[in-house]
């Protein structure tokens, strides 16, 4: 590759993991407040595994670029931008475009990487780290001595919500499949197997009086257990769709459904909440507000990475020329912690 080209990764159309292009062109240039990143780590999220199926509910027309995330180093700036930034590790949240050695971005949507946090540590923590960081302490507002329930207590978004929620001082249920209860036991949290397990009849013997809040992912009827185990008062955050995942019709519509049931429930008198949550709601009422609370958050989640409250899970580092093997091994549903793609 020579200096001044880049290499992205493009999802054409519906296709399997082998059908994404590996593509090269010239570096793009920074216009007025913008930066161009070389990119350090993106990573592959549940978002693509869907996008590449035609089924995430606001994806792109095809073809596009994918990455939802991504950490690396700014290496040009714009006009009306501090050439200060040049040289600065940084994180942005993308939704698109993340797969690639160079994305433009705009600059107030980049976010500092502390020193001593590596680029695929960071990555891990981005995207996953927001929206634990979010529905934890901006949607449940759970507080010290409160019990929660995290289904996939695993997973990307799981695993570190429940590291940020046992730092606070809130006990933890979690659910995940037999082979992870180990490692969720060492952590001080309360495993519960949801393949072999009864998982209401489960949750309700260790929290008789119902637990203040359930963040779940797995959606359809999950989500309807879920709303009953609440304690009075108690807060549901639905944030996926999992159940549905390979699952054909309508994207919208299972979203939908769960927004509508998520209304219906709080319309009950009974003091409980749900809300479904997504990461950028807010952002087209103000996109300043939105940027303020991102940084704000995304900085407290990487302080809690830099003084270890948080282990990055980091599955297999891979470069963008392997994205089909990487995407194989992300939906394989077999591996611990977040696959990584690097330049």
């Amino acid at each position: 590759m020579n200096v001044g080209e880049m290499v992205e990764v493009v999802l054409p159309g519906k296709v399997e993991p082998e059908g994404l292009q590996v593509r090269q062109r010239a570096v793009p240039a920074a216009g007025p407040g913008q930066a161009v990143v070389r990119m350090e780590a993106t990573g592959v999220s549940f978002a693509e595994q869907q996008m590449r199926r035609g089924r995430y509910y606001d994806q792109p027309p095809f073809p596009f670029v994918p990455g939802y995330d991504l950490v690396g180093t700014v290496h040009a700036v714009g006009a009306d931008v501090d050439p200060a930034l040049v040289g600065t590790r940084v994180a942005a949240l993308t939704k698109t475009g993340g797969w690639a050695t160079h994305v433009v971005l705009e600059a107030a949507d980049l976010v500092e990487v502390p020193d001593g946090v590596g680029a695929a540590q960071a990555e891990t923590a981005v995207v996953n780290g927001i929206t634990a960081w979010q529905m934890l302490h901006r949607k449940a507002r759970v507080r010290a001595g409160q019990t929660v329930l995290v289904h996939g207590a695993n997973g990307g978004v799981g695993s570190i919500l429940v590291q940020l929620a046992l730092t606070a001082g809130i006990r933890v249920i979690g659910t995940a499949s037999a082979r992870h209860h180990e490692a969720l036991r060492a952590l001080g949290v309360t495993p519960v197997d949801y393949r072999t397990e009864n998982i209401p009849a489960r949750v309700r013997e260790l929290a008789p009086g119902g637990v203040d809040a359930v963040f779940d992912h797995v959606g359809g009827r999950s989500v309807t257990d879920s709303w009953h185990l609440l304690a009075p008062g108690g807060t549901l955050v639905s944030y996926g769709s999992a159940a549905t995942r390979d699952d054909t019709g309508s994207k919208q519509w299972p979203v939908l459904k769960l927004l509508a049931r998520v209304w219906l429930w709080n319309t009950l008198p009974n003091g409980r909440n749900a809300y479904f949550f997504n990461v950028w709601a807010g952002r087209a009422l103000s996109k300043n507000r939105f940027r303020a609370r991102l940084r704000n958050d995304l900085t407290q989640v990487f302080a809690a990475l830099h003084r270890g409250d948080i282990t990055p899970a980091i599955a297999a580092e891979l470069p963008l020329s392997r994205i089909a093997e990487a995407l194989r091994l992300a939906e394989s549903g077999t591996v611990n912690g977040k696959v990584v793609l690097i330049p």
